[in-house]
C-alpha cells in the first residue's frame, strides 16, 4: 500500500521524502523491520521507540513516524512527525490493513471479571448459529477454527489489525473480543470500529499500572464514551458502576441484571455442580454453568445475541449446548466424594464470587479448602485482600505461590499473610511449592467437601525469573485423583 494513502488517517505535523513510496508492512518493535516496512516510534511504558529509529532504517525501514525527528536526516528515508505516535499506530494499522472492522462486526466486552467467558461463549454460539467468528482473548485467539496462541489479554494494535484483516478476508462476520483497561489506556484499539461493547463488573485490579481506582474506572469508560451512534453498549445493572461506565455514550443503551428491572432480566431457578436453571426474560433455560457470576455472564452473551438480530429461542438452545471456558469454575470429582474446582480467580472481587457459588451449591454439606496465590510484580495492595477474601469463606486456607516472576515466592506469601489476624490464621497454612499446596489439600479433603484451586485456570506455566515451566493445576489435580 501507498505510504500517502497510510497517512490519511492520521494528522501529520510534518513530511520529509516523498510519500508515494509502497509501503510493505508496519513495525513498532525494531526487531521486527523488514525491507520497505514502515517503523512507528512509540514511547512505551518500558522504552521509547525513538531510541530504536536507526536500528529501525538498518534493518530496512523505508520510512518513519515520530513525535520528535531524529538530529541526523537520511535522505533516502521518509519522515512523518505526529504529536502522538501512540495514538496514531492504531489508525496506521487500521489503514494498512483495509480497515477490517467496516467487513465484520466486532463486539469488545470490558470489566474486571467475566471478559473471557463472555467473549468465548459469544464465539462458540455464532459458531453454533453457522457464521464464521473471530476471537481475541486472554486464553486464545481464533480465527474460526485456528487457534492462533495470545500472549496479552488484548494485542498490540499492529497484531490486532493484523489478525482483524485476516478474520475479514477468511470471510469471519462477527468477532468477540476482551478489551483490557491497559488497551484503551495505551490506545491499543485506536483506529477500530465496535458493533457493540459489553460492561461486565469493575472491581480493584491492574493498580500496578492505573496508580487509581479513578483512573482504571476512566480507562473502561473511555471505550464507551467513544463508541459510535451505530453501537450498542449493554451494561451491568448489578453493579454500581453500570450506569456510569454508558452516561457518555452515543451507542444505544441496553442492560441486564439479575437483581433489577432492564432489558435483559435473569434469575436462578435451580443450582448444582453440574449447572443451573435459569429464568431469562420469563423464560426457562438448563445450563452447564455454576454460580450467580456465571449467571450473569450468560446474561450478557443472551443480550448481546439479541441485540445482533438473532431470535430468543435460538439464543436459549444454544446456551443450553455450551460448556464453561478453559479454567474457568472447572469442576472435577474425586473417587473419594470431594470436588476440585480450578478457576482463574486472581482478583479479590473474583475470589469471593467463585467461593459464593460453591457456598450456594454446597449449602453448608462440606467444608470450603481453598489453595490461593497472588502474581509477582503485579498490584500489590490486593494480595492481604485475596489472603482476607479466602479467609473469610473458607474453612481452611493455603497460601501458595501463583507466577511469582521476578519476585521471591515467600514474600508475596508474607505480603498475603499480613493481611490476616492471629485469629484467622489459625485456619492458615503457606506452602511454597503450588503441587504441594494442592496435594495437602487433596489429603485434607474429606467426601463432600470443595477445594477451590484459584489463580490460574487456563494458564499451563508457571513463571519464575522470566522463565515458563510447565505447570497445569488440572493436569496435577488430575494426576492426585488418578492416584486415589
Amino acid at each position: 500500500m501507498k505510504l500517502a494513502n497510510i497517512l490519511k488517517s492520521v494528522n501529520v505535523c510534518e513530511t520529509l521524502g516523498q510519500t508515494e513510496r509502497e509501503i510493505t508492512g508496519i513495525q513498532m518493535d525494531s526487531r521486527l523491520i523488514e525491507s520497505g516496512n514502515l517503523f512507528v516510534a512509540v514511547k512505551g511504558t518500558q522504552t521509547d521507540g525513538h531510541a530504536y529509529i536507526q536500528k529501525a532504517i538498518e534493518k530496512g525501514a523505508a520510512a518513519i513516524v515520530c513525535e520528535t525527528l531524529p538530529e541526523t536526516i537520511d535522505q533516502a528515508i521518509i519522515y512523518i512527525k505526529v504529536n502522538d505516535t501512540e495514538d496514531a499506530v492504531g489508525k496506521l494499522a487500521t489503514a494498512f490493513y483495509g480497515d477490517p472492522t467496516s467487513k465484520l462486526d466486532l463486539v469488545g466486552v470490558t470489566g474486571t471479571n467475566g471478559k473471557t467467558t463472555i467473549a468465548t461463549l459469544l464465539y462458540n454460539m455464532f459458531r453454533r448459529f453457522g457464521y464464521k467468528v473471530g476471537l481475541l482473548s486472554t486464553v486464545c485467539n481464533y480465527i474460526d477454527g485456528e487457534a492462533i496462541p495470545a500472549d496479552h489479554t488484548t494485542p498490540d494494535p499492529i497484531t490486532l489489525n493484523k489478525l482483524l484483516g485476516r478474520m475479514a478476508d477468511e470471510g469471519c462476520k462477527y468477532a468477540f473480543m476482551e478489551v483490557s483497561s491497559h488497551a484503551i489506556a495505551q490506545k491499543r484499539i485506536g483506529g477500530l470500529r465496535f458493533a457493540g461493547g459489553i460492561f461486565t463488573n469493575i472491581t480493584r485490579d491492574h493498580l500496578d499500572y492505573h496508580k487509581t481506582f479513578e483512573n482504571y474506572l476512566k480507562a473502561k469508560k473511555t471505550f464507551f464514551d467513544n463508541l459510535p451512534k451505530t453501537a450498542f453498549a449493554l451494561t451491568n445493572l448489578d453493579d454500581k458502576n453500570g450506569k456510569v461506565m454508558v452516561q457518555n455514550t452515543k451507542a444505544h443503551i441496553a442492560t441486564y441484571s439479575l437483581r433489577t428491572l432492564c432489558d435483559f432480566k435473569g434469575k436462578v431457578l435451580e443450582d448444582g455442580f453440574d449447572g443451573m436453571l435459569l429464568d431469562i426474560n420469563n423464560r426457562e433455560v438448563n445450563v452447564q454453568f455454576i454460580g450467580r457470576f456465571n449467571a450473569s455472564n450468560l446474561l450478557a452473551v443472551y443480550g448481546a445475541a439479541c441485540l445482533l438480530g438473532k431470535q430468543p429461542e435460538d439464543i436459549l438452545i444454544a446456551l443450553s449446548a455450551l460448556r464453561p471456558v478453559a479454567g474457568r469454575f472447572d469442576a472435577l470429582r474425586s473417587k473419594r466424594g470431594y470436588t476440585a474446582i480450578v478457576d482463574y480467580a486472581h482478583t479479590p472481587d473474583a475470589l469471593e464470587n467463585v467461593l459464593n457459588a460453591i457456598h450456594e451449591v454446597l449449602r453448608g454439606r462440606g467444608r470450603v479448602i481453598t489453595v490461593v496465590g497472588a502474581g509477582g510484580n503485579r498490584d500489590k495492595g490486593k494480595r492481604p485482600l485475596m489472603a482476607q477474601e479466602s479467609v473469610k469463606q473458607s474453612d481452611k486456607v493455603i497460601i501458595t505461590s501463583d507466577n511469582p516472576r521476578f519476585e521471591e515466592p515467600q514474600d508475596i506469601i508474607n505480603d498475603m499473610l499480613a493481611g490476616l489476624t492471629q485469629e484467622e490464621m489459625q485456619k492458615v497454612l503457606s506452602i511454597a511449592d503450588r503441587k504441594e499446596a494442592i496435594r495437602t489439600a487433596c489429603m485434607l479433603a474429606q467426601p463432600q467437601d470443595v477445594i477451590l484451586i484459584a489463580g490460574k485456570g487456563h494458564e499451563n506455566y508457571q513463571e519464575i525469573k522470566g522463565v515458563k515451566h510447565h505447570f497445569d493445576d488440572k493436569e496435577i489435580v488430575n494426576d492426585i485423583f488418578a492416584n486415589e
